[in-house]
């Protein structure tokens, strides 16, 4: 039976490609997107995702509506110098055809654990702050979720949104340690290995001569997101695989090499968003702020290639 999946999306040219992914792997069951801020405001977001399942054929699956701003504060914004100011690569697609179901993201996420307990996983691929709202809403789901699976994070290499902080976590990192203290089952997939996976310009070439209107999409929207990627590291070609990650590890955790230690998040701050592992083997009094904290599933090695060849075969 495929895998019942709900992706909490701020798509951004990442997300369309895992989003897209996802939607092309027999193994999984997307039963619906969650939209939140991030790469764009959470209204783009949920247009976005809607002209996604447009484009995939997929209008059957729903698409609802979250958190407009973190938990502890406003939004401080979107990055259309990464994304483009539609979240697209600046393809400025036409308005969806189809809406958004009624409610709240954070509800339609219990309500969708809560009816199938220990079927359905949660893939966040933006900021936690739907997440940690519908554990709030419903603590329950902790016991019911079959299994979370985010990408975001940074354990033992620098940041992308500051030196200290990766971009999904910095966006709200009070609603990243509600959810990394859950006690639930929690993989994070992070810049420790999303930094090793190298979509190369002939790679992305594979979407532009594939003869599907996903991958044609992707070939769309990815210049302009592979240019900055280009200008902010000197010598690097293509782009590196984000989001895309996380759905490759629900289909195939085999591909990653993990540690499991218990993790806090920095909300104070030059180190806020900062996911800090406990990497020592410290009784309670070492622990401190760690005391209690549930292991979490942290990836640390990738089989790079395989990742590669995995995502452009579903979709080329």
């Amino acid at each position: 039976m495929p895998r019942k999946l709900i992706i909490d999306t701020d798509p951004g040219v990442d997300d369309s490609m895992a989003i897209f992914f996802a939607l092309r792997s027999p193994e999984l069951d997307v039963i619906g997107l969650t939209t939140i801020f991030g790469n764009v405001h959470t209204d783009l977001a949920t247009i976005n995702a809607l002209r996604l399942l447009e484009i995939a054929g997929r209008t059957d699956i729903p698409v609802v509506q979250g958190a407009s701003d973190p938990l502890a504060g406003p939004f401080k914004g979107p990055v259309p110098f990464v994304h483009g100011d539609d979240g697209q690569g600046n393809a400025h697609l036409p308005p969806p055809h189809t809406r958004p179901r009624e409610g709240s993201a954070a509800a339609f996420i219990v309500e969708q654990v809560m009816a199938a307990p220990g079927q359905v996983t949660l893939v966040p691929i933006g900021p936690l702050t739907n997440i940690a709202l519908a554990l709030r809403l419903e603590p329950r789901i902790a016991q019911n979720v079959r299994e979370v699976v985010l990408m975001g994070g940074n354990a033992l290499c620098p940041g992308n949104a500051t030196p200290a902080a990766e971009a999904n976590i910095h966006n709200d990192p009070e609603a990243a340690d509600v959810v990394f203290g859950a006690g639930w089952p929690v993989t994070m997939v992070g810049l420790d290995v999303t930094h090793q996976v190298n979509m190369t310009r002939a790679h992305l070439e594979r979407y532009a001569q594939a003869d599907n209107p996903l991958a044609q999409h992707i070939a769309r929207i990815v210049p302009f997101y592979r240019d900055y990627f280009e200008s902010q590291h000197p010598g690097m070609d293509g782009i590196y695989v984000h989001d895309s990650s996380a759905i490759a590890y629900v289909i195939d955790p085999t591909l990653f090499v993990t540690e499991r230690w218990p993790l806090r998040v920095e909300t104070q701050g030059i180190s806020r968003g900062k996911t800090w592992p406990f990497l020592g083997q410290g009784d309670n009094d070492r622990l401190g702020p760690w005391r209690g904290r549930p292991p979490v599933n942290v990836c640390v090695g990738v089989d790079a290639e395989r990742l590669l060849a995995l995502e452009l075969s579903r979709l080329t």
